[in-house]
């Protein structure tokens, strides 16, 4: 009876003894699990929103969510009922997977290239250079890129008129948007992500390089052959998290940049934008509720498959 006792006993008291030993982490854990709690897993009770036909009134939040008619999946319908579904979910899904691959492929290239800069000085204003686009916001480089862009007294166009070329009206012609979006989106983030791969590699063991350079290894050979197998942890992770958002896209770089433009739709409109305008229209509030419940599962389904994916190719490699 007393070896039972000891034995139910023990777990308690080990939980004590570890939480007393990792009571300083814990401390400084607090301040980020109370944000998370408040302001990601309370606000999870707004999920009952996209089952309803919810109505704002003077009665407070609760009071509209318990009292709205309840129409479980009609909300989730309106997002395949238009004719215009296949091209919004195309967009989205092509746009992001070439975010992904070129938001690996160029911040690599550029960290490789700003690791072997021996000037500090000259790195650092390189650096910074490439950091400060994260910063602005996607109205003051629509503004920006209009400069260029402006059909009547616009850069471009001046350079076109120049060489004896016909002005392009370019707020009017989808055909050059999906390049203008994809390359102000790479220009814009990638000096994050090249942060990011940059201090992975300032972070790997210098005595291997030291090695490869006595056993007469080149430049090359050495980033083959060390610097991206030593990479290819943080890849993954970062391909991983970006699989998840490949249902969701850029607001700002979708409706600021493009001006909002009709005639664009076609390469422009994606599922964040179509949900704004949706609201914006009708003011179905549970339908966007359901537009963003639909692409964070999605998102969450992608990422488990991905790191299933990759936990049966190479278990270590994988997020969890």
């Amino acid at each position: 009876m007393r070896a039972n006792t000891k034995k139910a006993d023990q777990p308690k008291g080990n939980f004590l003894i570890r939480l007393k030993a990792n009571k300083e982490l814990l401390i400084l854990s607090m301040p980020g699990a109370i944000w998370f709690l408040f302001f990601a897993y309370l606000p999870l009770f707004g999920i009952l929103v996209a089952f309803k036909k919810f109505r704002l009134s003077g009665d407070g939040f609760f009071y509209n969510l318990f009292t709205s008619e309840t129409v479980w999946f009609d909300n989730f319908k309106f997002l395949f009922s238009s004719g215009d579904a296949w091209i919004i979910v195309r967009n989205t899904v092509l746009y992001n997977a070439a975010f992904i691959v070129l938001g690996v492929v160029i911040p690599v290239i550029l960290a490789l290239l700003l690791n072997e800069i021996r000037n500090k000085g000259m790195m650092k204003i390189y650096q910074s250079s490439m950091f400060l686009p994260y910063f602005l916001s996607w109205v003051v480089v629509s503004y920006c890129v209009f400069a260029f862009l402006n059909p009547e007294k616009g850069y471009f166009n001046a350079i076109i008129q120049q060489f004896g070329g016909e002005p392009v009206s370019w707020y009017t012609e989808t055909k050059y948007w999906p390049f203008i979006i994809i390359f102000m989106s790479q220009w814009k983030g990638m000096g994050y992500n090249t942060v990011v791969y940059l201090a992975s590699i300032c972070g790997i063991d210098k005595t291997y390089y030291e090695a490869a350079v006595l056993d007469g290894a080149t430049k090359w050979q050495q980033i083959k052959y060390i610097t991206l197998p030593l990479l290819k942890p943080v890849i993954t992770i970062l391909l991983i998290m970006a699989v998840g958002g490949i249902f969701k896209a850029d607001f700002g770089l979708f409706y600021q940049l493009p001006k909002n433009s009709g005639p664009l739709y076609p390469v422009t409109n994606v599922l964040d934008t179509y949900i704004f305008r949706a609201l914006k229209t009708s003011g179905e509030i549970g339908m966007s509720a359901a537009a963003a419940l639909f692409q964070s599962t999605v998102g969450f389904v992608l990422i488990m498959i991905a790191n299933k994916i990759v936990s049966k190719v190479d278990n270590e490699n994988a997020l969890f």
